[in-house]
């Protein structure tokens, strides 16, 4: 038993170092629902970098209620309108996640405008994928509704495929 207590308590004190840096989720109507049902499973820095729309939030909560989130029916409304008024398109990432940097190349100034407006940026330059593993993306954010279209859809593409691509 007390091997067993020791073992524990090292492990807490080699984790709390990482509770410690968790970035703080923002204050307001939700954020105690967010902060019980979401983080259960993971990283408050996990979605936060999300810049997604009430549409987009609405099918990643009921993704997420349907993985186990508990998170009522009720309640619902209250979590997509936190999440897109403090994660939606367009509002800065929080000072707690460091943009990252992208490669230079041409295409980099149409990523960092449309990508950046719904992602941080150290979520597309840590990305590795195939060539067909980004068209596969990108079709997604077309279907989601990146402003991006035809030519500059197409620069952004050869950007990630120069820039970005595993293969």
């Amino acid at each position: 038993m007390r091997s067993f207590i020791l073992a524990v308590s090292t492990t807490l004190a080699l984790m709390a170092p990482a509770f410690a840096q968790q970035p703080t989720l923002p204050a307001g109507e939700g954020r105690e629902i967010i902060a019980g049902a979401c983080t259960q499973c993971h990283a408050a820095g996990a979605f936060m970098q999300l810049r997604s729309g009430p549409e987009a939030w609405r099918a990643q909560v009921h993704d997420m209620i349907l993985r186990g989130a508990q998170v009522s029916t009720k309640e619902i409304d209250q979590v997509v309108s936190y999440l897109t008024a403090n994660f939606g398109p367009g509002i800065n990432v929080p000072a707690q996640i460091v943009p990252g940097s992208l490669p230079d190349g041409a295409g980099r100034d149409l990523v960092e405008q449309n990508c950046g407006l719904c992602h941080g940026l150290d979520r597309v330059a840590g990305a590795r994928r195939s060539k067909a593993g980004w068209d596969a993306m990108l079709a997604r954010m077309s279907a989601l509704g990146t402003p991006a279209k035809g030519e500059e859809l197409e620069r952004i593409r050869g950007y990630l495929h120069a820039q970005l691509s595993a293969n």
